[in-house]
């Protein structure tokens, strides 16, 4: 597809798009008079939903990443269902902070009240010391340059300082918070993060049929991992690395000789 030409969003999904394509979305004349007629026992058409890598313009979506178009029908829907959502899926390696994002950052400096944290993007993050859980101006939490934290995004545009939270909206740690001295940090792809964060996915429950290991998913591409000893933490890191690049049959395979070892 040419840069700059038009062709129907859902001919392109599963194919290849460059920055500056215009994906066209079907037009609904009708829309209008559905709003007036709930009533009327027609259900209202799905709401559209515009995903990462793309980006509203006057005739349809703009392409802003190069990759693969994906599309997921709303409600689980048919592929041709109006609605649903529209993203870009690249393999890219540079983060763009997204509010409501688990990342994993590092302390990199205490400003005050305040700490800093780097998360792979462009600038760092800011951390209160009271979006912890319990935490008051008595009680703070023990935070030390270079300590790992687990935590999500509350602002994070273009216009402003990312901020982070350790605490869901009911001021519960949910999993968050200081990671363990121990263990092994290390980074991969965006794509591989999203894999593994995927439902049953196989991965996962194939390494926990080989050790019992502790696992830290950040959507920044950071990986934290800990298992009963040094050795098979880093079997574990070395199969988490190499499953991007590995097919099913041959991440399989591995995992057989290492089980049989």
């Amino acid at each position: 597809m040419a840069a700059g030409s038009g062709a129907p969003a859902e001919s392109c999904v599963g194919q290849v798009v460059l920055p500056g394509d215009v994906l066209l979305l079907p037009a609904h004349p009708e829309d209008d008079g559905e709003r007036l007629r709930l009533g009327a026992g027609a259900a209202p058409r799905g709401r559209l939903l515009c995903g990462p890598g793309l980006r509203r313009c006057p005739t349809g979506l703009l392409v802003t990443k190069c990759g693969l178009l994906r599309h997921r029908p709303a409600g689980g829907g048919a592929a041709g269902a109006a609605g649903g959502a529209y993203w870009v899926d690249s393999q890219q390696k540079r983060y763009v902070p997204v509010k409501g994002d688990h990342v994993i950052g590092i302390v990199t400096a205490k400003a005050g009240d305040v700490f800093k944290l780097d998360v792979g993007g462009s600038e760092q993050a800011s951390l209160s010391y009271l979006a912890f859980e319990g935490a008051t101006k008595r009680n703070r939490p023990n935070v030390q340059v270079g300590d790992l934290i687990y935590g999500q995004f509350l602002v994070a545009n273009k216009d402003m300082e990312p901020e982070m939270v350790c605490i869901d909206s009911s001021g519960r740690s949910s999993g968050m918070g200081l990671i363990g001295q121990d263990g092994f940090l290390f980074k991969v792809s965006l794509g591989l993060i999203r894999k593994l964060l995927a439902p049953k996915c196989e991965i996962i429950q194939e390494l926990s049929q080989l050790y019992p290991f502790e696992l830290v998913l950040g959507m920044n591409g950071r990986i934290w991992v800990k298992a009963k000893t040094v050795q098979q933490t880093l079997i574990i890191v070395n199969i988490l690395e190499a499953c991007e690049y590995m097919t099913a049959e041959q991440r399989k395979q591995a995992l057989a000789k290492l089980s049989g070892n």
